[in-house]
């Protein structure tokens, strides 16, 4: 369920890349009353080349500050609402948390981007199918990945998922449980929210569930 409006924060985002899509769900889970702008990054503003020295996306701005990586802009959505809680509260399980974010940008997003860009595709795409079917248990034991709970690293997944028919990469039967899990993301209100007209285009059939 999406959380009631509670802040007004513009974010500055990509109609189609993985850690953009990331942040807008982070937004939605949060419930925040952000404004999502799209910047065409072939062709930017003076304002946003003034406002983000290293010209990439996502940048959240929130009054004076200004935040232009995904990893930060999440942690700090988690910091500045804290309900609900994204992160868990214990400092192992949130190390834990982390080191998975970063096992999973590591190793699925590297492969994603090696796809879109058109690098080592056929491999990328075996890659990406195998670091999938290595976690499966994991997407099986609760109905968010590894906790009871919604979490930075659902958000952090999320976005892979929704792109495995872009990829081309079908997964096998014994993948059931990612595919159910995949199923429980999609059908939440936050994760539809978060998605740009181009993000809808990809999987329209699950835009209606």
């Amino acid at each position: 369920m999406i959380m009631p409006k509670r802040s007004s924060i513009t974010c500055l985002s990509d109609k189609n890349e993985l850690t953009n899509h990331r942040a807008r769900i982070a937004l939605a889970e949060k419930g925040v009353n952000a404004e999502i702008e799209y910047v065409d990054l072939d062709d930017p503003t003076e304002d946003f080349l003034s406002l983000n020295p290293y010209h990439t996306l996502p940048v959240l701005i929130d009054r004076d500050l200004v935040l232009n990586q995904s990893n930060i802009i999440i942690e700090y959505l988690d910091e500045r609402f804290p309900h609900p809680p994204l992160l868990p509260v214990y400092p192992v399980a949130r190390a834990r948390t982390r080191l998975m974010i970063f096992r999973i940008e590591q190793d699925w997003y590297t492969c994603a981007r090696n796809i879109e860009q058109g690098i080592d595709v056929e491999q990328s795409r075996e890659k990406l199918k195998d670091h999938i079917i290595k976690v499966i248990p994991a997407f099986s034991q609760m109905a968010f990945f590894l906790s009871p709970e919604f979490s930075l690293v659902d958000c952090t997944i999320a976005p892979v998922l929704w792109r495995l028919p872009v990829y081309e990469i079908t997964l096998p039967e014994k993948a059931k449980p990612v595919l159910d899990y995949a199923h429980r993301i999609f059908a939440r209100p936050a994760f539809k929210a978060s998605l740009s007209d181009e993000e809808v285009e990809m999987r329209e059939e699950f835009y209606d569930i």
